[in-house]
């Protein structure tokens, strides 16, 4: 049973200045009709927050980064709305809460709930006409935001790194907050670090270290809880645009520079397709490899891995994504988890126009189909496990972790709704009803229910379309109408594998030109079984191991599990140990999960990686594994 009720509002609220180094006009804010209504109560079951009692509004939030004890100490000060309740509740995880008071500087009473899941919440007492309070706090040692990483686990190898993870639900666990995507707050940070390293958030940033490790930091725009981030390390930054830029570790900033140098085109192509950019810069920071994740959409700020530096600049279309959720999912943002495909399937939507625009359509089929195969292969897991209703894009997630619900449906399903209704009523329209869309909810959340709504009165009906929404939305599988991705340049790779299969030396077929996407589509379908003497020629002749392309790396070792390759079992520990993120370990550990002696392997493997993973992948490869982690091994 649950400490209080669940009920969090979705705000509406415009503000002017976005995140560069000082306010600006904002030309898009005229764009929004003042019409809007107010946002109607949202069930939120992953937060314990009463926010139709007491939300809160602005984050004042001061603290300083022990790097040694890997510890955040500080103060998060909040100006609260209030609705005639008499406390207000926060999300926490694992915090030691120090002292609360209000904005006379007079103690709060404070009682903190039972623990689940979703952490404990934190219930303050609010008398008459309170509507500040500060809470002094210490995060714990299983903060499951932080990654805190040794000098060895970084790759200059100098200083100690930190950087935040905070969607879903794990925000809560380095700041007390009410932790729902239907809850926007402004905020402002003071962060002190150690005066080597540098600080940088998902608000305004310096583009150099300060003397004395002190940051100053702003967001103007009002954001969810799961979008505050934080990384501190020994990093520097270098321009790729006139409002775009990147950070990275010392070693890596000149490489990752040049690989993102298409960013600030990237921008003009999405603000092209749908209005201006409102959030002022678009940086990209580089993270170290054990980022969970391909990238995170953090405002102004974009979390990347390293594994998209492949040295041709192949991997980028992570970039055009994570800059598409600057409109979908950062501007007009999910209410709750189980409305995640709202985020997602429009992010890869714009995403694929992005790319399109600026790479043009063969580049565009090869992406949606290698996507089309990940939902199929998505679908099939899913199906045999043990929420098969998952396939649906509304999900249900209640009781569960919402981190459940991250998988390719959300993303490439979504994306196939889209492109379906694209295909009904022309492009024209579509992107004039994305554009108004983008619009009119800016800085609100949506459910499913209202998009749903939204979508049949101004575009479907008055077009006269009709579309089966139902069997997209609340059914799980594929319907019939689905639209599969074609891709020429694909059925070209495939009659060269069957000129290999019958024959065809590997160094003879016809791969001069082909991009990363043509060989991951000739990994994923060469013929079962294959022989040593096989894989022998294929390395021999493509060299893939030595490959610096993570993505036909990960795709050649997939390979080189199912049939047994022992030649590559060294290469596979190095990579399993060294890159954290979950796209890649997931296949790579459920294909070693086929066999006994690849269990056996996976469980060395992961004895000694685990410590480099982020909580958010260690979840993840624990349960797979069945792992019982030890109290020296847990986060």
């Amino acid at each position: 049973m649950r400490a209080f009720p669940h009920l969090p509002l979705a705000l509406s609220v415009l503000a002017f200045q976005a995140c560069g180094t000082s306010a600006t006009k904002d030309p898009a804010a005229a764009a929004a009709p003042d019409t809007i209504q107010p946002p109607s109560l949202v069930m939120d079951p992953h937060t314990f927050a009463r926010p139709q009692e007491a939300v809160i509004d602005h984050l004042d939030l001061d603290i300083a980064v022990d790097m040694a004890a890997q510890r955040i100490t500080g103060t998060a000060t909040y100006s609260l709305k209030r609705n005639g309740g008499d406390s207000v509740v926060f999300d926490t995880d694992g915090l030691q809460i120090d002292k609360v008071t209000l904005g006379d500087g007079s103690e709060a009473p404070y009682a903190l709930g039972d623990s689940t899941f979703m952490g404990r919440p934190l219930r303050v007492a609010l008398p008459p006409g309170a509507d500040r309070v500060t809470i002094a706090y210490r995060t714990g040692a299983q903060a499951r935001a932080l990654q805190w990483l040794s000098p060895a686990q970084t790759t200059d190898k100098r200083h100690p790194f930190l950087f935040t993870q905070g969607e879903a639900i794990l925000t809560r666990s380095w700041i007390p907050i009410q932790d729902s995507p239907g809850i926007r707050l402004t905020y402002n940070a003071q962060v002190h670090v150690p005066a080597e390293l540098m600080a940088v958030m998902s608000a305004t940033n310096p583009q150099a270290r300060s003397t004395d490790g002190r940051y100053s930091f702003r967001m103007d725009r009002p954001i969810p809880a799961y979008l505050i981030a934080l990384a501190v390390g020994d990093i520097a930054f270098k321009p790729t645009g006139t409002r775009t830029g990147v950070y990275a570790e010392r070693s890596v900033v000149d490489t990752a520079a040049w690989e993102l140098a298409d960013t600030e085109k990237m921008v003009e192509a999405a603000e092209a397709l749908y209005g201006p950019y409102r959030w002022g810069r678009y940086d990209v920071i580089i993270l170290p490899a054990s980022f969970p994740f391909g990238g995170m959409e953090n405002p102004c700020l974009t979390f990347a891995t390293p594994t998209i530096l492949a040295g041709d600049r192949s991997l980028t279309a992570l970039i055009a994504h994570e800059l598409a959720h600057s409109w979908s999912g950062n501007l007009v943002t999910n209410a709750t988890w189980d409305d995640f495909w709202l985020n997602e399937g429009f992010t890869v939507y714009f995403e694929h126009r992005i790319t399109e625009r600026l790479y043009g359509k063969d580049y565009n089929a090869m992406t949606s189909l290698l996507g089309f195969q990940d939902l199929q292969a998505t679908i099939a897991e899913i199906d045999s496990g043990k929420h098969p209703e998952d396939t649906a894009l509304k999900l249900h997630l209640a009781g569960r972790d919402p981190d459940d619900g991250m998988t390719d449906v959300a993303y490439e399903k979504g994306y196939a709704l889209l492109r379906l209704i694209e295909s009904k009523v022309g492009r024209e329209k579509f992107d004039a009803f994305l554009r108004g869309y983008f619009d009119r909810f800016a800085f609100q959340g949506m459910t499913t229910e209202k998009f749903e709504a939204y979508l049949r009165q101004q575009l479907l009906d008055p077009a006269h379309v009709q579309v089966d929404l139902a069997a997209w939305i609340e059914k799980p599988g594929l319907p019939a109408d689905v639209i599969v991705p074609v891709s020429d340049r694909f059925t070209k790779v495939e009659a060269e594998i069957k000129r290999w299969q019958a024959g065809t030396p590997a160094a003879q077929l016809a791969t001069q030109g082909w991009t990363t996407f043509e060989w991951m589509h000739f990994l994923r379908h060469l013929p079962e079984g294959l022989t040593t003497a096989q894989m022998d020629e294929l390395d021999r002749s493509f060299h893939f191991m030595r490959s610096g392309n993570s993505e036909i790396l990960a795709a050649w070792l997939e390979q080189c599990i199912r049939n047994d390759y022992s030649k590559s079992y060294e290469k596979l520990d190095e990579f399993l140990t060294h890159v954290g993120r979950r796209k890649f370990l997931i296949p790579l550990y459920q294909e070693l999960l086929a066999t006994e002696k690849g269990r056996a392997i996976a469980q060395n493997i992961y004895k000694a990686a685990r410590p480099n993973y982020h909580s958010v992948s260690v979840r993840t490869i624990d349960d797979m594994l069945g792992w019982q982690a030890s109290s020296e091994m847990s986060f």
